[in-house]
């Protein structure tokens, strides 16, 4: 079993990432690995997520080498393999930086919270308690991004569509 991400090695990965890929492209973190490289929320991840769009060349090739030689889980996963794309994530993405020419950024804190209520596990709900209390994301966004995409949850036969609207309207109450 690898061990748990901190905001240290998730520091070291992207590092690593950024210097051993041999062309551009851009590498989002999802989930807790995002919360986690913020600094003021939990203090580690079993996985540290990515998203590749579009992906740099050669870096399945240091993702290989890398889970290995800094014993950490790395999945390729992003909201959009388990809910509906949500509409303009690339523009809320936030900027991380640069490493030659790989740019990483935070999936869409949005998205993210979406799907961890979806999923509904409680170190997902405390995420996005986290995300709210630090105002990353606002209530009232949050509940109208999901309108956005609820037609959409036809598409994904798994989701119960009147638990996912509970969940999300209950996180978007007022305190």
């Amino acid at each position: 079993m690898r061990e748990e991400a901190d905001q240290q090695k998730i520091r070291r990965l992207i590092a690593e990432l950024g210097k051993r890929a041999k062309g551009p492209g851009r590498i989002y973190l999802v989930g807790g690995s995002s919360i986690v490289l913020m600094g003021n929320g939990r203090e580690s991840t079993i996985d540290v997520d990515l998203k590749l769009d579009p992906e740099p060349a050669g870096i399945f090739e240091a993702i290989a080498d890398l889970k290995n030689s800094l014993n950490v889980n790395i999945e390729l996963a992003a909201p959009d393999q388990f809910i509906p794309e949500v509409p303009g994530w690339r523009d809320r993405s936030q900027f991380i930086e640069v490493i030659n020419q790989v740019e990483f950024y935070h999936y869409d804190f949005y998205s993210q919270a979406l799907a961890k209520l979806e999923r509904g596990h409680d170190r997902d709900l405390q995420d996005v308690a986290h995300l709210l209390e630090q105002r990353i994301v606002e209530k009232t966004r949050l509940l109208d991004l999901f309108v956005e995409i609820e037609p959409g949850l036809i598409r994904f036969p798994s989701i119960n569509a009147i638990s996912f609207r509970q969940a999300v309207e209950s996180a978007c109450e007022p305190v």
